[in-house]
């Protein structure tokens, strides 16, 4: 028996995290599933608001739990692994989709399924390791990544506040639309807050959000940093009309285009 957990344990870190053609061909499936299940989690609410069909749901979750066992089984520190951000993340996304089982199904529970959008920073990691287009532009990609995460948690979260208090948001493409168009300071005003809490929330966006917003677009179109390690002191990141390093005062030649202001 003990010998049969081995083979388990050291076959599972193998397809974890190994580096042939097939352990990457199992990971990139993985997270191929996780953004089927993210696209899932946000058309279902447009679809189906009330949530009255789970059986997909369970399914889902009966997936998450089986490679979360994985993990676990796979993992160097178990113990670790347990208390890691993404174990508890997956735990509550688990928990959300069995929850209806048991429980009505609670409008907070949509908001923390948007928490398997995190798992997107794995894909990160695979491409960077398979990919040298990846790494030139990792940065945009990266800023790509942080956005569409911030956007799509911010408007989870407008749903689950407004969706029983206003009733211009009645599924997550509107709350999504409102998001947006006070993000970008659009402001159309054919959906507005009425209640006090939604006023609230719409001026911690404006405060907050907005701000971090434009900061992460400005990153996407306009990096404010380059990839060029220092031959002395080895510092990568310099601003693109660096001329000396800023770490160790070398002179430094960075190829440039000549469109930076």
């Amino acid at each position: 028996m003990a010998a049969l957990r081995a083979a388990l344990r050291t076959r599972l870190r193998q397809m974890y995290y190994g580096h042939d053609t097939r352990a990457r061909v199992f990971r990139f499936s993985l997270l191929a599933f996780d953004l089927i299940t993210i696209g899932y989690f946000v058309v279902s609410s447009v679809i189906d608001p009330a949530r009255h069909h789970h059986a997909l749901d369970y399914a889902i979750a009966a997936v998450l739990m089986i490679d979360y066992v994985a993990r676990y089984i796979a993992a160097v520190r178990p113990a670790r692994y347990v208390f890691s951000f993404t174990s508890l993340t997956d735990i509550v996304v688990i928990a959300s989709l069995i929850a209806p089982a048991f429980l009505e199904n609670f409008a907070f529970l949509r908001v923390v399924r948007m928490l398997r959008l995190m798992r997107s920073y794995h894909l990160l990691k695979e491409l960077r390791e398979a990919s040298a287009w990846f790494r030139r532009n990792e940065n945009i990609l990266q800023s790509a990544v942080n956005l569409i995460v911030f956007i799509f948690v911010v408007t989870a979260i407008v749903f689950v506040v407004e969706d029983d208090r206003n009733p211009n948001i009645n599924n997550y493409l509107d709350a999504l639309y409102f998001t947006v168009t006070t993000l970008t300071t659009t402001g159309y005003g054919d959906i507005t807050m009425t209640d006090s809490v939604g006023r609230l929330m719409t001026v911690l966006i404006m405060i907050f959000g907005v701000a971090l917003f434009l900061r992460l677009v400005q990153t996407i179109f306009r990096p404010t940093k380059v990839n060029y390690p220092c031959p002395d002191c080895g510092l990568s990141r310099h601003d693109p009309d660096a001329v000396h390093c800023k770490h160790c005062g070398r002179v430094l030649n960075i190829p440039t285009e000549g469109a930076w202001e």
